[in-house]
Protein backbone atom coordinates (compact mmCIF):
# COMPACT_ATOMS: atom_id res chain seq x y z
CA UNK A 1 0.00 0.00 0.00
CA UNK A 2 1.07 3.74 -0.75
CA UNK A 3 2.43 6.14 2.28
CA UNK A 4 -1.07 7.40 3.34
CA UNK A 5 -2.67 10.46 5.66
CA UNK A 6 -2.89 10.08 9.43
CA UNK A 7 -5.28 12.03 10.87
CA UNK A 8 -4.95 13.01 15.02
CA UNK A 9 -7.16 15.27 17.12
CA UNK A 10 -5.21 16.86 20.28
CA UNK A 11 -6.26 19.28 23.24
CA UNK A 12 -2.96 19.58 25.47
CA UNK A 13 -2.24 15.62 24.43
CA UNK A 14 1.90 16.25 25.24
CA UNK A 15 1.29 13.54 28.48
CA UNK A 16 3.06 10.81 25.73
CA UNK A 17 2.49 12.50 22.34
CA UNK A 18 6.20 12.54 21.95
CA UNK A 19 6.31 8.46 21.96
CA UNK A 20 3.18 8.35 20.24
CA UNK A 21 4.45 9.98 17.62
CA UNK A 22 7.95 8.33 17.32
CA UNK A 23 6.30 4.72 17.09
CA UNK A 24 3.42 6.05 14.69
CA UNK A 25 6.13 7.02 12.53
CA UNK A 26 8.17 3.90 13.13
CA UNK A 27 5.35 2.03 12.42
CA UNK A 28 2.92 3.47 9.81
CA UNK A 29 3.95 5.14 6.40
CA UNK A 30 2.95 8.50 7.26
CA UNK A 31 2.08 10.78 3.93
CA UNK A 32 1.26 14.25 6.05
CA UNK A 33 0.50 13.84 9.86
CA UNK A 34 -2.85 16.05 10.07
CA UNK A 35 -3.53 17.24 13.40
CA UNK A 36 -6.56 19.17 14.84
CA UNK A 37 -5.67 20.74 17.40
CA UNK A 38 -7.98 22.29 19.93
CA UNK A 39 -5.40 25.68 20.99
CA UNK A 40 -3.33 23.48 22.87
CA UNK A 41 -1.66 25.29 26.04
CA UNK A 42 0.53 22.71 27.11
CA UNK A 43 3.80 21.35 24.92
CA UNK A 44 1.41 19.68 22.57
CA UNK A 45 2.46 22.01 19.33
CA UNK A 46 5.74 22.20 20.59
CA UNK A 47 6.06 18.42 19.75
CA UNK A 48 4.29 18.58 16.84
CA UNK A 49 6.56 21.29 15.42
CA UNK A 50 9.24 19.18 16.72
CA UNK A 51 8.56 16.07 14.81
CA UNK A 52 7.50 18.58 11.53
CA UNK A 53 11.36 19.90 11.45
CA UNK A 54 12.35 16.41 11.48
CA UNK A 55 10.12 14.57 8.61
CA UNK A 56 8.46 17.94 7.13
CA UNK A 57 4.95 16.31 6.96
CA UNK A 58 3.02 17.43 9.86
CA UNK A 59 0.06 19.89 8.91
CA UNK A 60 -1.87 21.42 12.28
CA UNK A 61 -5.05 23.09 11.96
CA UNK A 62 -6.54 25.24 15.06
CA UNK A 63 -10.04 24.34 15.64
CA UNK A 64 -12.36 24.83 18.46
CA UNK A 65 -15.49 22.60 18.95
CA UNK A 66 -16.36 19.27 19.58
CA UNK A 67 -14.87 16.22 18.32
CA UNK A 68 -17.35 15.49 15.83
CA UNK A 69 -16.02 18.85 13.96
CA UNK A 70 -12.16 18.21 14.57
CA UNK A 71 -12.59 14.44 13.06
CA UNK A 72 -14.89 15.61 10.39
CA UNK A 73 -12.01 18.85 9.69
CA UNK A 74 -9.67 15.92 9.81
CA UNK A 75 -11.40 13.86 7.04
CA UNK A 76 -11.78 16.34 4.78
CA UNK A 77 -8.09 17.76 4.50
CA UNK A 78 -7.30 13.99 3.74
CA UNK A 79 -5.80 13.40 0.24
CA UNK A 80 -4.84 9.86 0.03
CA UNK A 81 -7.07 6.27 -0.76
CA UNK A 82 -6.94 5.11 2.19
CA UNK A 83 -6.21 7.15 5.76
CA UNK A 84 -5.27 6.16 9.54
CA UNK A 85 -7.15 7.76 12.34
CA UNK A 86 -4.72 7.64 15.60
CA UNK A 87 -5.46 8.86 19.06
CA UNK A 88 -2.56 10.95 20.58
CA UNK A 89 -2.66 8.84 23.85
CA UNK A 90 -2.16 5.79 22.57
CA UNK A 91 0.85 3.61 21.50
CA UNK A 92 0.79 1.42 18.81
CA UNK A 93 1.49 -2.38 18.53
CA UNK A 94 4.78 -3.45 16.82
CA UNK A 95 4.49 -3.33 12.74
CA UNK A 96 0.45 -2.32 13.04
CA UNK A 97 0.50 -1.00 9.29
CA UNK A 98 2.27 -4.30 8.05
CA UNK A 99 -0.62 -6.16 9.91
CA UNK A 100 -3.66 -4.00 9.02
CA UNK A 101 -2.69 -3.74 5.41
CA UNK A 102 -3.57 -7.34 5.32
CA UNK A 103 -7.13 -6.98 6.11
CA UNK A 104 -7.17 -4.62 3.32
CA UNK A 105 -9.86 -6.22 0.94
CA UNK A 106 -12.58 -5.40 -1.39
CA UNK A 107 -15.71 -4.86 0.46
CA UNK A 108 -13.51 -3.62 3.43
CA UNK A 109 -13.90 -0.31 4.18
CA UNK A 110 -11.94 -0.01 7.92
CA UNK A 111 -9.50 -1.90 10.16
CA UNK A 112 -9.64 -1.44 13.70
CA UNK A 113 -7.12 -2.17 15.99
CA UNK A 114 -8.04 -3.27 19.80
CA UNK A 115 -7.55 -0.36 22.18
CA UNK A 116 -6.10 -1.97 25.38
CA UNK A 117 -7.09 0.25 27.93
CA UNK A 118 -3.71 0.16 30.72
CA UNK A 119 -4.67 0.54 34.16
CA UNK A 120 -1.42 1.62 36.55
CA UNK A 121 -0.69 -1.82 38.70
CA UNK A 122 -3.39 -4.07 37.66
CA UNK A 123 -1.86 -6.98 36.25
CA UNK A 124 -4.41 -9.61 36.55
CA UNK A 125 -4.47 -11.32 32.69
CA UNK A 126 -7.73 -12.30 33.60
CA UNK A 127 -8.98 -8.89 33.70
CA UNK A 128 -6.85 -7.49 30.45
CA UNK A 129 -8.38 -10.90 28.60
CA UNK A 130 -11.91 -9.33 29.61
CA UNK A 131 -10.78 -5.94 28.58
CA UNK A 132 -9.72 -7.12 25.21
CA UNK A 133 -13.01 -8.97 24.95
CA UNK A 134 -15.21 -6.56 25.60
CA UNK A 135 -13.59 -3.90 23.52
CA UNK A 136 -13.91 -6.35 20.67
CA UNK A 137 -17.66 -6.54 21.44
CA UNK A 138 -18.06 -2.76 21.77
CA UNK A 139 -16.14 -2.20 18.60
CA UNK A 140 -18.90 -4.81 16.71
CA UNK A 141 -21.77 -2.23 18.45
CA UNK A 142 -20.56 1.36 17.78
CA UNK A 143 -17.46 1.06 16.42
CA UNK A 144 -13.94 3.22 17.24
CA UNK A 145 -11.47 5.08 16.11
CA UNK A 146 -8.21 4.49 18.19
CA UNK A 147 -5.91 3.43 15.44
CA UNK A 148 -8.06 2.61 12.41
CA UNK A 149 -7.65 2.30 8.76
CA UNK A 150 -10.11 3.72 6.69
CA UNK A 151 -11.16 4.15 2.90
CA UNK A 152 -11.77 7.81 2.28
CA UNK A 153 -13.85 7.47 -0.35
CA UNK A 154 -16.48 6.47 2.30
CA UNK A 155 -16.28 8.64 4.31
CA UNK A 156 -15.73 12.06 2.63
CA UNK A 157 -19.01 13.02 2.35
CA UNK A 158 -19.90 12.03 6.53
CA UNK A 159 -21.71 14.75 7.75
CA UNK A 160 -21.67 13.83 11.61
CA UNK A 161 -23.69 15.85 13.94
CA UNK A 162 -21.72 18.87 15.06
CA UNK A 163 -22.43 18.84 18.79
CA UNK A 164 -21.60 15.59 19.43
CA UNK A 165 -18.63 15.87 21.86
CA UNK A 166 -18.51 11.65 21.81
CA UNK A 167 -19.88 8.78 20.03
CA UNK A 168 -18.81 10.65 17.03
CA UNK A 169 -16.15 7.75 16.53
CA UNK A 170 -19.58 5.48 15.99
CA UNK A 171 -21.46 7.76 13.88
CA UNK A 172 -17.89 7.57 11.41
CA UNK A 173 -17.68 3.96 11.55
CA UNK A 174 -21.82 3.12 11.08
CA UNK A 175 -21.61 5.45 7.72
CA UNK A 176 -18.94 3.35 6.65
CA UNK A 177 -21.05 0.25 6.95
CA UNK A 178 -24.16 1.95 5.45
CA UNK A 179 -22.35 2.16 2.48
CA UNK A 180 -22.34 -1.41 2.30
CA UNK A 181 -18.48 -1.82 3.51
CA UNK A 182 -17.59 -3.89 6.47
CA UNK A 183 -15.79 -3.01 9.46
CA UNK A 184 -13.31 -5.28 10.74
CA UNK A 185 -10.90 -6.19 13.38
CA UNK A 186 -7.09 -7.13 13.11
CA UNK A 187 -6.57 -10.34 15.18
CA UNK A 188 -3.27 -9.29 15.71
CA UNK A 189 -3.98 -5.76 15.64
CA UNK A 190 -3.90 -3.59 18.89
CA UNK A 191 -2.98 -0.13 20.45
CA UNK A 192 -2.00 0.59 24.23
CA UNK A 193 -4.58 3.22 26.06
CA UNK A 194 -3.04 5.42 28.34
CA UNK A 195 -5.82 7.73 29.74
CA UNK A 196 -5.12 10.98 30.92
CA UNK A 197 -4.46 11.37 35.20
CA UNK A 198 -6.09 14.05 35.24
CA UNK A 199 -9.16 11.79 34.28
CA UNK A 200 -9.23 9.67 37.43
CA UNK A 201 -11.51 11.09 39.83
CA UNK A 202 -15.12 10.78 40.81
CA UNK A 203 -16.57 13.23 38.31
CA UNK A 204 -15.04 12.35 35.74
CA UNK A 205 -16.30 8.33 35.98
CA UNK A 206 -19.74 9.59 36.78
CA UNK A 207 -19.44 12.00 33.38
CA UNK A 208 -18.22 9.19 31.16
CA UNK A 209 -21.35 7.26 33.25
CA UNK A 210 -23.69 9.88 31.45
CA UNK A 211 -22.43 10.40 28.26
CA UNK A 212 -22.30 6.52 27.55
CA UNK A 213 -25.86 6.51 28.08
CA UNK A 214 -27.00 9.96 26.39
CA UNK A 215 -25.01 9.24 23.48
CA UNK A 216 -24.88 5.33 23.04
CA UNK A 217 -28.87 4.68 24.34
CA UNK A 218 -30.93 8.52 22.92
CA UNK A 219 -28.66 9.23 20.33
CA UNK A 220 -27.20 6.27 18.87
CA UNK A 221 -29.36 3.49 19.94
CA UNK A 222 -27.47 0.90 21.01
CA UNK A 223 -29.24 -0.48 23.74
CA UNK A 224 -27.08 -3.70 23.53
CA UNK A 225 -24.09 -1.98 24.81
CA UNK A 226 -25.37 -1.03 27.62
CA UNK A 227 -25.15 -4.79 29.10
CA UNK A 228 -21.66 -4.05 29.19
CA UNK A 229 -22.42 -0.92 31.74
CA UNK A 230 -21.53 -2.82 34.64
CA UNK A 231 -17.99 -3.78 33.45
CA UNK A 232 -17.29 -0.26 32.69
CA UNK A 233 -18.35 1.09 35.95
CA UNK A 234 -15.63 -1.63 37.66
CA UNK A 235 -12.85 -0.71 34.75
CA UNK A 236 -14.00 3.29 36.06
CA UNK A 237 -13.49 1.91 40.01
CA UNK A 238 -10.16 0.41 39.27
CA UNK A 239 -9.13 3.62 37.62
CA UNK A 240 -10.08 5.77 40.73
CA UNK A 241 -8.16 3.13 42.79
CA UNK A 242 -4.98 3.65 41.08
CA UNK A 243 -5.14 7.25 40.18
CA UNK A 244 -1.85 8.04 42.00
CA UNK A 245 0.17 5.51 40.60
CA UNK A 246 3.40 7.11 40.00
CA UNK A 247 4.17 4.40 37.60
CA UNK A 248 1.64 5.44 34.46
CA UNK A 249 2.00 6.13 32.08
CA UNK A 250 5.73 5.96 30.98
CA UNK A 251 7.34 2.93 32.73
CA UNK A 252 4.96 0.59 31.06
CA UNK A 253 5.31 2.16 27.49
CA UNK A 254 7.94 0.13 26.03
CA UNK A 255 7.52 -3.35 28.55
CA UNK A 256 4.01 -3.58 27.00
CA UNK A 257 5.16 -2.94 23.24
Amino acid sequence: MKPIDVVMTTKNSDQILGECLRIIYENVPVKRLIVVDAFSTDNTVKILNRFNRKYGNVKIISEKGTRAKARERGIREVETEWFMFADSDMILCADWFKKAEKYVAEGVGAVWGVNIDVIPDVKSKLFYRSLIAVAREAFNLRGGTHDTLIRHELVKDVKIPQNWRTYEDAYIIDWVKKKGYKAIIGDDLYCLHYRPREDWNFRESLWLGYIEIKYGLFYFYSFRYAFYYPFFVLYWILQLLHRNSENYPRKRIRKNR
